[in-house]
């Protein structure tokens, strides 16, 4: 069953809510790979997924520490905690194990989880930190890259 965005999930930081629906549609692919069969794309999509996340989890833990988030440590481990899950679950599918509805529930749990709690909670100070302005969901991912050197930068070095 694909994930279907949910405007509740919106952290009110453009550039995050973007990259949270990107990881979404990772998810959603996840999906399609497995409801057609397709074990190489089931693990294109899996490479792909952890890929970008580590990217998004990088930038997101920067962001944090700029803006002087006093919970980026313990936000970190939750993260490494997830990368060493889902890895976990490659090695499982490097085995030949059928691991796509169990990754999959997983993903999906987390990632709703993890927005809905871990990651409202640094909302505020990033949005005060960028300038509620910039943070608002009528600004494009554009005009806060465009207003905030800081998330400029930070997404140059994260997603090339």
């Amino acid at each position: 069953m694909p994930i279907i965005w949910d405007s509740k999930l919106d952290t009110g930081i453009d550039v995050i809510d973007h990259q949270h629906k990107r990881i979404v549609d990772y998810i959603n692919d996840l999906e399609i790979a497995k409801l057609k069969g397709d074990k190489k794309m089931v693990t294109d999509v899996i490479e792909q997924l952890i890929d970008y996340t580590q990217s998004h989890f990088g930038f997101e833990e920067s962001m944090m520490e700029e803006a002087g988030y006093k919970f980026v440590k313990p936000h970190k481990k939750v993260h490494e905690l997830f990368i060493k899950r889902v890895t976990e679950f490659t090695m499982r599918a490097a085995k030949g194990e059928d691991i796509a509805d169990e990754l999959h529930s997983m993903l999906a749990k987390w990632l709703i989880n993890h927005i809905a709690s871990e990651d409202r909670d640094y909302a505020d100070i990033v949005k005060n930190m960028v300038g509620a302005e910039t943070a608002h969901h009528e600004v494009s991912v554009a005009k806060v890259e465009a207003r905030s050197g800081f998330i400029s930068g930070l997404l140059g070095r994260f997603f090339r």
